[in-house]
This record gives C-alpha cells, sequence and structure tokens, in this order.
C-alpha cells in the first residue's frame, strides 16, 4: 500500500497523468471543431416564403436554398389560391433553419372535394337548409309547387336539373329546394274536384 502512494507521487505517473490530460483535452478541442465544421454551426438558411407558388416553381426556389421538401396530403380546397399550387408550409417564410432542412408543405387540391346530398325528401325546407349546410351545401333558393304538404321538400335541384338523395356534388355547391305550397290539402279534394 505505501508503495502505491508512492508512485502516485512520482514524477512518473505525474508526467502520464498531464499526458493524459492533455490528450483528452486536444480530443475535445477536435471533436467540437469537427462538430462545428459538419452541422454548419451558426449558419442558418432563411425558409422562402412558398405561398401561391406551383409545385415546379417551389422545387426550384427550394433547391437555390439548399433545402428539402416533403409534401402532405392536399388540405381542403382554398378558392383564394390557385389551383395545385403552396397554401402552407412548415416551418413558416422568413424562418432560419439549418442547411438541407426539410420543409413540409401542403398543395392546394383541383377543387372542393364532393359531399352526398342527404335525404331531405319528406322533410321541412327549415330542417333541409340545416342538413345541407352540416355537409357544406348552400340554399340557393327555394321554388314551391301544388303539393299537399306545405314547406315540406319534394325535389331537390342542382343547376337546374333534378338531383336525388345521395347523389355527390362539390362542396359548397348551390341547391335548388321544391317545396309544397300546402294549397292542396287532401288527395280526396283531387278526387272531389276531378269528378
Amino acid at each position: 500500500m505505501r508503495n502505491f502512494f508512492k508512485f502516485l507521487g512520482s514524477k512518473t505517473f505525474l508526467i502520464q497523468l498531464l499526458l493524459a490530460l492533455i490528450v483528452s483535452i486536444v480530443l475535445v478541442v477536435a471533436t467540437m471543431q469537427w462538430l462545428k465544421n459538419t452541422t454548419n454551426h451558426g449558419t442558418f438558411v432563411e425558409v422562402p416564403d412558398l405561398a401561391k407558388m406551383s409545385v415546379t416553381e417551389m422545387r426550384s426556389v427550394i433547391d437555390k436554398a439548399k433545402l428539402r421538401y416533403e409534401v402532405l396530403d392536399s388540405a381542403n380546397y382554398n378558392p383564394s389560391y390557385p389551383r395545385f399550387s403552396i397554401i402552407d408550409q412548415t416551418p413558416a417564410a422568413g424562418s432560419k433553419v439549418k442547411e438541407s432542412r426539410k420543409i413540409y408543405i401542403t398543395v392546394n387540391p383541383s377543387g372542393y372535394k364532393k359531399v352526398t346530398i342527404p335525404n331531405i325528401i319528406q322533410v321541412t325546407q327549415r330542417n333541409a337548409t340545416s342538413m345541407l349546410k352540416a355537409v357544406g351545401l348552400e340554399v340557393e333558393r327555394v321554388t314551391y309547387v301544388d303539393e299537399l304538404g306545405k314547406d315540406m321538400v319534394y325535389n331537390i335541384k342542382h343547376k337546374g336539373k333534378y338531383i336525388s338523395p345521395g347523389d355527390k356534388l362539390p362542396k359548397t355547391s348551390k341547391i335548388e329546394l321544391v317545396c309544397g305550397n300546402g294549397n292542396i290539402t287532401s288527395r280526396s279534394e283531387i278526387k272531389a274536384d276531378s269528378e
């Protein structure tokens, strides 16, 4: 045991300890310098604004900025953006990122997705309007025909053509409801008039 403590105080041990410390410091400094160079520490690229660009234009801009991209699923159609243009990006335009960072983009689809017309036949106009609004369709106008049920929906039209429940139309399409005006109070009244 006495020899061990003697060795710890010897000149040989102290020289080896000093050499190990110097080698450790050199390795740490070299590693830090290597990391700084390979990760471009402190150098950033500004994310370009890709809004309303076509996918082809976006690719060119992304390549020039030395970034990468990934297209996410298309979003809901936005009529204020051109079809197949960029409507969203992450990170946002103007953000500072590392070179080769991946930019996630969302493309505007070609139009509104189609929705199914609910069964609104023999439903009141008020309820039919709510049901249509719930799926993204709008009631443009209501016309009336001589039918028994007042404000009861008897037919549905789109652009002047009759359509049926279950048909599909682009979201935000405008619908015409053909409702009864209540002028015929009963079918027996019709028979009585015809006799």
